[in-house]
């Protein structure tokens, strides 16, 4: 027999699952010598939810069990768990499930109960390697997601920083669009996703020249086609971050007009993402609530009927039918002390 070797397993956790008492405490002291945690388990279906609610990382289970089989448990399993490291118990090589059976159901191995523990051992140690690199893998790809997100937000915070008059507006439109598309009874993804998509639809500003982004007053055509550029470049900034993939559509698509005469596509209707569809009227209407260098806030009245003229034209009707809904709940007074100001 192997001595089992007195080192830490980085927390690594057993769940063992037999019919056979003895069976399962044995595998559970034996392993526990070696530094795992291992929890028991006698019942199929216990084990099932235990695997559901716990953060196990590998399942030691017996083939054949009343009242349901293994092959059947790890089918209960992989239908919300694909990452558990799975290892069959057999008591006879004739008993184990076909190879076929083993692949399709993802698992790693299969233990004849007659063999030797340091066998078993062997094939529990695999699985721990493999689930040290998957770790690894897993906290580098973190770590530059991380990086990543750090350096949009960086980006972010110059853009409004390059501009005192749009402080704030990326926070107020992500905050508005996240009530709206509540107020709209969107699923929870989709809310948090349009909120995250709030704060950072304008980034593709960051490289629009001070002399047009700060210009007082009106902008020449072609300092207009630069500006309409912005949906497309914060596009390309966020596209590398895997996490913001559904974020993509958006952010290019926040100044399309229902109408189709928007940009940069030129689409329509419901061509247009719902999510962008969100957030260009809750970026329009805090365009017009804020103060800019050229003029004050247009005050809330005048917002909201803005919104009500752009019906249908700029905007998706249901979505400002929604936004009116909105303001009425949450109280007028409310948006006006919002933006620090009523509109004169």
């Amino acid at each position: 027999m192997r001595l089992n070797k007195q080192i830490p397993q980085n927390r690594i956790s057993i769940l063992t699952l037999d019919d056979d008492p003895i069976i399962t405490s044995t595998i559970q002291a034996y392993f526990k010598r070696s530094g795992y945690q291992v929890d028991v388990e006698n019942n199929p279906y216990t084990a099932i939810e235990r695997v559901r609610t716990g953060n196990y990382d590998i399942l030691l289970l017996d083939f054949l069990m009343a009242p349901i089989c293994g092959d059947h448990v790890v089918e209960e399993i992989r239908k919300f768990n694909q990452d558990l490291f799975i290892i069959l118990l057999t008591g006879h090589k004739s008993m184990a499930p076909p190879v076929k059976t083993i692949r399709q159901l993802d698992i790693q191995g299969y233990y004849e109960k007659n063999d030797r523990f340091d066998q078993l051992e062997l094939l529990v140690e695999s699985c721990v390697k493999s689930i040290k690199q998957m770790r690894t893998i897993r906290k580098y790809k973190s770590d530059l997601e991380k990086a990543y997100m750090q350096t949009i937000e960086i980006l972010r915070h110059v853009v409004e920083s390059r501009d005192k008059a749009t402080k704030g507006h990326s926070e107020r439109v992500a905050l508005l669009a996240k009530e709206l598309a509540e107020e709209m009874q969107l699923s929870s993804d989709d809310v948090e996703m349009i909120h995250v998509a709030g704060l950072f639809h304008d980034v593709g500003k960051i490289g629009i020249p001070d002399s047009i982004l700060l210009k007082n007053g009106p902008l020449t055509k072609e300092e207009f086609q630069i500006i309409k550029g912005h949906p497309a470049e914060g596009e390309r900034i966020i596209m590398s971050y895997a996490p913001f993939k559904k974020l993509l559509n958006i952010v290019r698509g926040h100044h399309e007009r229902y109408n189709g005469t928007g940009y940069p596509d030129g689409k329509s209707g419901e061509d247009i993402c719902l999510g962008a569809r969100v957030i260009a009227v809750a970026d329009s209407f805090d365009a017009m609530m804020s103060n800019r260098t050229y003029r004050k806030g247009l005050g809330l009245d005048t917002a909201l009927n803005e919104l009500e003229k752009g019906r249908g034209t700029q905007f998706d009707p249901n979505i400002v039918d929604a936004f009116m809904k909105l303001v009425e709940k949450n109280g007028r007074a409310n948006f006006e002390r919002m933006y620090g100001y009523t509109a004169q």
